[in-house]
């Protein structure tokens, strides 16, 4: 092995030299943790397989919520800095394999996130019309691999299972007019088809009580301000005793109650579609109508244990649902050469550190699990950063072979990797926001690979 330098090897001549794998909101923070430090010269390669930054901020958050998009001004400021690069439209473990990274970085930090999803692990689970939230979320939000789906929205009903924010997300879509979804930057083909959308009712199934929902206060208020669909609750299943009502300390929880309580004082107004906010019900089958397709969700009631788990009551009744989305947790993605933790989806770590690879680090949801809001991800991975520095200063990273970055554009090259600049991804975001604003709409999303490498800086 290679001899490791010291931190007073690296120099403006030979500077640290850092991959970071993903440019969500984690990998941008890492290499803004990176170029803010003043111990070591350093510069920063962030890769992404698709052309475009940013992950989930672009393809997770709802299009309708354009202020915590605001955080990209920030990201875009790190990305332009001269000791930073973005590589786009490079896929790790075949453009860019593990040996090959290590040949030409000094250290390398995992960043991708969780792209795949949790199952309910209930029969029916793969008829025709059920899916993740997490496909249903790509779809809408104009993710390549998925903007080409055909998703015909001819169920009435519609079972979203969780109650996290991104359930509570693409309940509100559902329910959304064409109007007021013309003002996010939903994706036009997502538009088109929600505007033909036969979907009157909506049940959000949490499988414990209202205490224990997951989503945030903001969120479910919205659900008492849209035009055409009454918030429905069964004042019953919002029901606390009031030993444990005492005994809430979460301020989010207090609040949530006390929306969730107003809900199911009101009288529905008659609007053409409900949302129908359930608590203590588990899912446990879903019904096909003979030819593959969802026809109904089968659901128990529940009741809490001194724990506070959920237990089963023997009770049921089936949802006339055509389409069930579940909701039920993000799972992190193996990565090629990386190692991978298959049962918590994350890359197994102490603090960040890889273990077993030194040299190797990860932050953000493959390195702790899907946990937090954007804002989470900033001192997750300061904190990784922060131990990357620490392994520096104490000489214990070898020394890539081929740190430069000629090597690695060459690298590219040989392969013939299109490789998609920041400053390419900036012509696109520039023709995007033209044409949106032509539609008099935020954004309109180019959202298949093809069509993305065809904007780029001239």
């Amino acid at each position: 092995m290679t001899d490791a330098l010291s931190q007073s090897a690296y120099s403006p001549e030979r500077p640290l030299r850092v991959a970071v794998i993903g440019s969500g909101p984690s990998g941008v923070f890492a290499a803004e943790a990176l170029i803010k430090q003043t111990q070591v010269p350093v510069q920063v390669d962030v890769f992404d397989r698709l052309p475009t930054p940013y992950g989930l901020v672009r393809y997770g958050v709802a299009p309708d919520h354009l202020t915590i998009k605001s955080v990209t001004r920030g990201f875009e400021k790190t990305l332009n800095d001269p000791r930073v690069r973005f590589l786009g439209n490079v896929e790790f473990g075949t453009d860019l394999t593990h040996e090959e990274a290590r040949a030409h970085y000094d250290a390398l930090i995992y960043t991708v996130g969780a792209s795949s999803d949790r199952r309910l692990g209930i029969p029916g689970e793969d008829l025709t019309g059920s899916m993740s939230a997490t496909e249903f979320v790509a779809w809408y939000n104009g993710h390549p691999d998925a903007a080409a789906r055909d998703m015909v929205l001819t169920a009435g009903g519609v079972a979203v299972v969780g109650v996290g924010n991104v359930a509570l997300d693409v309940s509100r879509i559902l329910v959304k007019t064409v109007a007021e979804l013309h003002e996010s930057d939903i994706a036009a083909h997502a538009l088109d088809a929600l505007a033909h959308s036969h979907v009157r009712d909506v049940w959000v199934l949490g499988r414990r009580g209202a205490a224990q929902a997951k989503f945030t206060t903001k969120e479910l208020r919205e659900f008492g301000e849209l035009h055409e669909a009454d918030p429905i609750v069964k004042p019953e299943e919002v029901l606390v005793d009031e030993a444990a009502e005492a005994a809430i300390t979460d301020n989010t929880v207090k609040k949530n109650l006390e929306v969730l309580r107003d809900f199911a004082g009101r009288t529905p107004e008659g609007k053409p579609r409900r949302i129908h906010l359930r608590f203590l019900v588990s899912p446990t089958e879903i019904l096909a109508d003979g030819n593959g397709h969802v026809a109904g969700l089968k659901i128990e009631r529940n009741t809490l244990d001194e724990a506070g788990n959920a237990v089963g009551t023997g009770e049921f009744e089936t949802l006339p649902v055509q389409m069930v989305l579940r909701s039920v947790g993000y799972k992190g993605v193996a990565l090629p050469g990386v190692p991978f933790d298959e049962r918590r989806g994350v890359i197994p770590n102490a603090e960040g550190r890889v273990e077993g690879r030194p040299g190797e680090y990860t932050a953000g949801w493959i390195k702790r699990g899907p946990s937090g809001v954007v804002g989470t991800n900033r001192k997750d991975a300061t904190d990784t950063v922060a131990h990357l520095l620490s392994d520096v200063a104490a000489g214990l990273l070898s020394p890539a072979p081929h740190a430069s970055a000629e090597a690695v554009d060459a690298l590219l090259a040989g392969k013939s990797v299109d490789v998609y600049t920041f400053e390419d991804w900036q012509a696109l975001d520039a023709h995007e926001l033209s044409q949106g604003q032509t539609l008099g709409r935020p954004r309109a999303k180019v959202v298949h690979k093809h069509e993305m490498l065809t904007h780029r800086k001239r």
